[in-house]
């Protein structure tokens, strides 16, 4: 792995994973210390997580992109448009046997998980749901998606009311799917990620007061 490569996976799982939050400023000069690496590999590291969306130029330096509402509104849109259309090629399948992995992964969770595996299978059941369809551009986006909405959700898995509905839901989702009912997988998938986004926007917009207590940056456009 280039030390390119090295500095832009730590900062993206110190981005993703909150330990540097939303609105905190970054320097090339912290990265360059922290990471031991040099100014090259390190710039390039940062335009790749501003091409991500993850970080956004502050001044003459960098800052992690706060948490937009309007932007959680935006990706929710474009969600229900690819994960639907992937989710009914995937109903369509001869064979739909690798459901059993992805049941077995929501099963894997239980109140002794860590918040962070809860986190990553959440993530992971829609991720490879669509893989599943078949269709790389539906997956690459899908996964995208996902990877924009992550710091969001990290702050949802706090409510465990929250985590238990999504994995009904999830698991409702399965259902559908392993029955061949594309309409009914369709539109539980959709009805998922709408009540998700809504409970999600409304729980960080009537939070942000305490988040930016702790430092997180939440903006509502």
């Amino acid at each position: 792995m280039s030390q390119m490569q090295t500095v832009e996976k730590a900062l993206r799982e110190m981005i993703l994973g909150l330990e540097v939050g939303p609105g905190e400023r970054l320097t090339e000069r912290w990265i360059e210390s922290r990471f031991g690496a040099s100014r090259t590999p390190v710039r390039a590291a940062l335009l790749r997580l501003e091409t991500e969306g993850l970080i956004c130029r502050d001044g003459r330096g960098w800052m992690v992109s706060p948490i937009n509402l309007a932007e959680l509104e935006q990706i929710a849109v474009y969600r229900e448009a690819v994960e639907v259309a992937a989710v009914r090629l995937t109903s369509a399948l001869a064979d739909r046997s690798a459901i059993e992995i992805i049941e077995a992964m929501l099963d894997s969770c239980d109140a002794a998980t860590p918040r962070e595996e809860w986190h990553r299978v959440g993530m992971d059941f829609h991720i490879e749901l669509a893989r599943l369809s078949g269709n790389e551009f539906l997956f690459r986006a899908v996964r995208d998606a996902m990877t924009r909405l992550s710091r969001a959700r990290w702050l949802e898995v706090r409510d465990e009311a929250a985590l238990g509905r999504a994995w009904s839901e999830h698991h409702a989702i399965l259902v559908a799917v392993r029955a061949g009912d594309a309409d009914a997988a369709a539109a539980r998938l959709s009805a998922h990620i709408v009540g998700s986004r809504d409970r999600l926007v409304t729980s960080l917009h009537n939070d942000r007061r305490g988040l930016r207590a702790r430092g997180f940056a939440v903006v509502a456009a």
